[in-house]
């Protein structure tokens, strides 16, 4: 069955975390006002669509993703009418607009839930209740149930104590999210990134899990009625031709593709996938390991030669949930040169890219030197467990690498005070190399590293091997460099990636002759090589056409 032609093959989405991204109406917290003011620059990038994280009403306990309404908008970023004013706007200007569809869980302020606490309540079906919890563990550390007093019983909770957990097997919440999808597509939203999608069935019996580590996740990962689920909301979306792209947990290319592969089952159109950030760390940043390119390169090519021909990949590097990947993968040493190779890895594969705010002007770590500075709940109760093994000292550099607190520091937009962000003091810490690293610098030079990704994504566009050629990764075991092609009919493209500082060579693959290419991108001003190959300077990239 050939591949389908649809409008988010073409796209670069921009993903938009509102409370850091611009502040329109002067109160120190990131908003739609804001957000309106500035999208002229996100069209300007070269994106198609945005993506909001989740900007519901909410406690913020875990900023939004703790939603206790879903029809209305959090007062701090503005309301209906601001949202339905910025959404005009994009499709004038030939955006589309995705909403964060948070249906795992709610808050624990949400009406369903403080309803729920009464036995008698029809909403007590809503959530999971227990006299005696199981073992499970929270994703964010800790235990998976709480003792609610005024209920008399314990909730289920897979992220904070906040968040508990739909009980998705209950037709009435099922027909709770039918209704809130319907409410933003009568909108005129055009689609939905679905978090943790594949988490929401769990086993019905919610066994314990004698497992030492992880407990619970294979009774909630893929659970048993996943796909039918999922084909409830599908029939919802196909009223509307929207778009849906899923975030999967522990998820690998061939569970993604009972979800995503087109054709009559097809629930999904797209599903990240989050192998690819594992390359430094165990699971999660918390538990880190010295990186390695081997392991992002098969990442990348498994994800790459399983779906090619059945679905479409979601392409990212960063997003609101992990730390900057120039401090992770590159260098802030070569900020602007690694940031550019790090554009280039990843651009050129086959499916949608997603670009994080700040990460097109290469945003880095920000390190706090105390626990109370980070404002997310992760953060904290990392620090609580690391403390029981190591030194404060040893737990902090832990936290400041591992944070994604890190990807939430305020958008630095010029090198006024705030970073222009806002006019008063900023809800959460700006990174202090803002003079240096803003969106008004970067767009005045033409060698910057917002101007390598403008061009990049021009490229994108302009040839149609991005979009539709075989792709071949080369000296898949080398530990330093990342070489793929792209080949489609007579033209071929040939993207090289050099991960270190170090010195290290280049060697053409066999039927490649450089010179006979012509060279489409690069990190450094000039190109010296051979027909076999050149040196990698630091963090060297390197995009060649043959044809």
């Amino acid at each position: 069955m050939p591949m389908l032609d649809k409008w988010y093959k073409d796209a670069v989405i921009y993903q938009i975390w509102p409370r850091s991204f611009a502040d329109g109406n002067g109160d120190g917290i990131g908003d739609l006002y804001g957000v309106y003011q500035r999208l002229d620059y996100v069209r300007a990038l070269g994106s198609t669509a945005i993506w909001f994280s989740p900007l519901y009403r909410s406690p913020q306990a875990d900023y939004g993703y703790d939603i206790s309404d879903y029809r209305a908008i959090a007062p701090e970023y503005g309301d209906l009418d601001i949202f339905r004013k910025v959404l005009d706007r994009c499709h004038r200007l030939g955006m589309k607009v995705i909403m964060d569809l948070v249906i795992n869980h709610t808050s624990d302020r949400h009406p369903w839930f403080v309803a729920s606490r009464d036995q008698a309540s029809p909403y007590r079906g809503y959530y999971f209740w227990r006299d005696r919890p199981n073992n499970w563990d929270s994703m964010f550390g800790g235990k998976a149930w709480d003792f609610d007093p005024a209920a008399g019983a314990y909730y289920m909770h897979l992220f904070t104590r906040q968040q508990p957990d739909l009980n998705m097997d209950n037709p009435k919440v099922r027909a709770e999210i039918e209704g809130i999808m319907r409410f933003w597509l009568d909108m005129g939203v055009d689609g939905f990134r679905e978090d943790v999608i594949n988490c929401i069935s769990k086993t019905e019996s919610l066994p314990d899990d004698w497992r030492p580590a992880a407990r619970g996740m294979r009774y909630y990962v893929n659970g048993p009625h996943l796909r039918e689920y999922l084909a409830q909301f599908k029939k919802v979306r196909d009223q509307y031709d929207a778009f849906a792209v899923g975030e999967g947990v522990l998820l690998k290319p061939k569970a993604a593709l009972a979800m995503i592969a087109e054709g009559p089952g097809q629930l999904l159109d797209m599903m990240f996938t989050f192998q690819h950030m594992e390359a430094d760390c165990l699971f999660t940043e918390y538990y880190p390991h010295p990186f390695s390119l081997i392991k992002l390169k098969k990442a990348f090519s498994d994800w790459q030669r399983l779906l090619a021909g059945r679905a479409w990949n979601a392409l990212y590097i960063e997003n609101h949930d992990h730390p900057r990947v120039i401090s992770r993968y590159g260098s802030e040493e070569y900020r602007v040169v690694s940031g550019k190779m790090l554009a280039a890895c990843y651009l050129f594969l086959q499916g949608t890219p997603f670009i994080y705010q700040g990460q097109e002007i290469g945003m880095t770590n920000i390190r706090l030197d105390s626990i109370d500075e980070y404002p997310d709940t992760a953060a904290h109760n990392h620090y609580r467990s690391y403390r029981r093994l190591m030194p404060e000292r040893t737990a902090m550099r832990l936290v400041q690498r591992a944070s994604r607190d890190s990807a939430r520091t305020p958008m630095q937009w010029d090198a006024t005070a705030n970073a222009g962000f806002s006019t008063v003091k900023p809800w959460f810490a700006v990174n202090p190399d803002y003079k240096a690293v803003n969106a008004a610098g970067a767009a005045a030079d033409p060698d910057s590293l917002l101007n390598f990704y403008r061009k990049a994504i021009a490229l994108r566009t302009e040839l149609p091997v991005v979009k539709h050629g075989e792709y071949r990764e080369f000296g898949h075991l080398n530990p330093w460099i990342y070489a793929y092609g792209r080949v489609l009919d007579g033209q071929r493209l040939l993207v090289v990636c050099s991960f270190t500082a170090r010195r290290c060579f280049f060697r053409a693959p066999k039927g490649y002759k450089l010179d006979a290419g012509r060279m489409l991108l690069g990190n450094y001003a000039d190109a010296p090589l051979t027909a076999d190959g050149f040196a990698c300077r630091p963090y060297e990239t390197r995009v060649y056409l043959f044809e």
